[in-house]
């Protein structure tokens, strides 16, 4: 029998060394993200919800930013009635000579104001509603999902435009009606999640180990459900938004000397064939503000979405 030499059969090129070693370097380039990685990924490829950020973006600064960089005040009436729109006046002037573009950057940021309340006040009560009847179940369950339904078949622009009329209807109690009549929606929704998260391990072992409810439900409950509430926040605002402008349509919202989109086109409406810059500038921005939202929206729900697979982890 012929003699094997090993040594000789052994020996690697250096190109097969280079190409393992290549190898060997792309597979430990691909590191594992961690979940929030994976979400901003996600939502940095969804091209609608990032040109709709920018856009909100925009509106923001445009609200906030824009009356201290603008020649005219929003209450400045020094100006001649019903000016059409000129280098000096874009959007035209009022009827009491006010410069319509200063009116249109202090209402949409009162419009702002309002939508960032009612999504803030209305999801805090929500979610913790929510959980609190799909951890503790039972009375509270069910003493909570009934006052739910009780308020979801009231008639809520109705009973939202008397109490603003009886408050005097600032900007703030505006928005804290309208919160009052928003977290319904968003309370349901937790309430399902916490029901299937309650029987996971993570909660079983806190529960043994002592942890109370309030440290189980905002240590371990709320933060697994950042996603859907997160979700729900942002549209949150669309919906207040809306629901503001159509009670200051209705003469029944935000009040003088206070002003908003909806208080804009109220006031111009009737505008809408002979001048209607003054009235297309307040819609459009309502409809750009609500449009931008929700697609803000659709982009962190399919980025908070665990089947998502474009993503390598």
């Amino acid at each position: 029998m012929a003699n094997v030499n090993l040594s000789s059969s052994t020996t690697a090129s250096p190109a097969e060394v280079g190409g393992k070693g290549s190898s060997t370097h792309e597979f430990d380039s691909t590191t594992a993200r961690t979940q929030g990685q994976l979400v901003r990924r996600r939502f940095l490829r969804h091209r609608l919800a990032m040109v709709s950020s920018a856009v909100f973006v925009l509106l923001c600064v445009f609200a906030f930013v824009g009356p201290l960089l603008w020649t005219f005040d929003y209450e400045d009436v020094s100006s001649r009635s019903y000016l059409p729109p000129s280098g000096e006046h874009p959007l035209g002037t009022t009827q009491v000579g006010k410069d319509t573009l200063a009116l249109l950057m202090r209402g949409t940021g009162f419009s702002l104001q309002i939508a960032i309340v009612v999504a803030i006040v209305a999801t805090f009560v929500g979610v913790l509603f929510g959980a609190l009847a799909g951890y503790l179940r039972g009375f509270v369950d069910t003493a909570l999902m009934r006052l739910v339904d009780l308020l979801l078949i009231v008639p809520q622009i109705a009973v939202a435009a008397i109490v603003v009329k009886g408050l005097s209807g600032s900007w703030y109690v505006v928005a804290l009606v309208l919160a009052t009549f928003g977290w319904m929606q968003i309370a349901r929704i937790t309430r399902g999640e916490t029901l299937s998260l309650a029987q996971r391990e993570f909660v079983e072992a806190a529960r043994a180990a002592g942890a109370t409810t309030p440290r189980i439900i905002f240590k371990h409950l709320v933060p697994n459900m950042i996603g859907s509430i997160t979700v729900n926040a942002t549209l949150a605002v669309a919906t207040a938004v809306l629901a503001e402008a159509a009670l200051s349509f209705l003469g029944l919202g935000v009040q003088l000397p206070d002003t908003s989109l909806g208080v804009i086109v109220n006031e111009n409406y009737g505008q809408i064939t002979t001048r209607p810059w003054l009235f297309w500038g307040p819609f459009v921005v309502i409809v750009l503000i609500s449009l931008a939202v929700n697609f803000i929206g659709d982009g962190l729900r399919d980025a908070f979405d665990p089947r998502q697979t474009k993503v390598r982890a």
